[in-house]
């Protein structure tokens, strides 16, 4: 399964490595990776591959699910989709409050107590992820975990995870998509170095002279 959506998102450059000439991100960072999953959308064979391979992580970690609520707004197409193969009922968590009419930030049904899991595009320093789990948990959810297509396995991500008591399961990560980048020819070997570099400590540039 890793390998397998590994290689749809590198086919479709939903994660596209450019180690030679780094992407700036809007923190200043420099990455070496480029990551828009909602590319899968417009893709039906990723798609359906990533959706059915969110399904199958539902129901083999949070068999007692009872509600999925996809993150604003990039999880909210996954988890309509993923809710619709498992005949579940979905909702999705606004960034925040309406202005306006009943003013929600969840959209859709949700009873207190029910068993929610959050579904999520990608995961990397956590926090958006973890304030729509802390808005559900406000509202009374049994939030059970995540789901994500992707996963930088940043420690910083893990930690905060782990310190808000969220568990995550992702379809693939970093390391494998790294590898997998490799082997099709995407990169050269010598570049996976690099990438975990990077992916260890963002804020240290040292990676691009291939230092680290």
């Amino acid at each position: 399964m890793e390998k397998l959506i590994a290689k749809d998102l590198l086919k479709i450059k939903a994660v596209f490595f450019r180690p030679e000439e780094p992407f700036t991100w809007a923190s200043g960072i420099k990455s070496p990776v480029y990551c828009d999953n909602r590319l899968t959308l417009t893709a039906p064979e990723v798609r359906t591959d990533v959706e059915n391979g969110l399904a199958k992580l539902i129901k083999e970690n949070y068999p007692e699910a009872e509600v999925l609520m996809g993150t604003s707004t990039a999880g909210i197409a996954h988890a309509a989709i993923t809710a619709h193969i498992l005949n579940m009922p979905m909702g999705y968590v606004r960034s925040g409050a309406k202005d306006h009419g009943r003013q929600n930030q969840i959209e859709g049904r949700l009873e207190a107590g029910q068993k929610v899991v959050v579904v999520e595009d990608l995961i990397s320093t956590g926090g958006s992820v973890i304030e729509v789990v802390n808005v559900l948990r406000e509202a009374g959810a049994d939030v059970l975990g995540v789901v994500s297509i992707f996963t930088y396995g940043m420690q910083k991500g893990l930690d905060r995870l782990a310190a808000a008591d969220v568990k995550n399961i992702s379809l693939t990560s970093f390391d494998v998509i790294a590898e997998v980048a490799a082997e099709e020819g995407y990169i050269k070997p010598e570049d996976i170095k690099k990438l975990i570099a990077f992916r260890n400590n963002p804020s240290d540039e040292s990676w691009i002279g291939g230092n680290k």
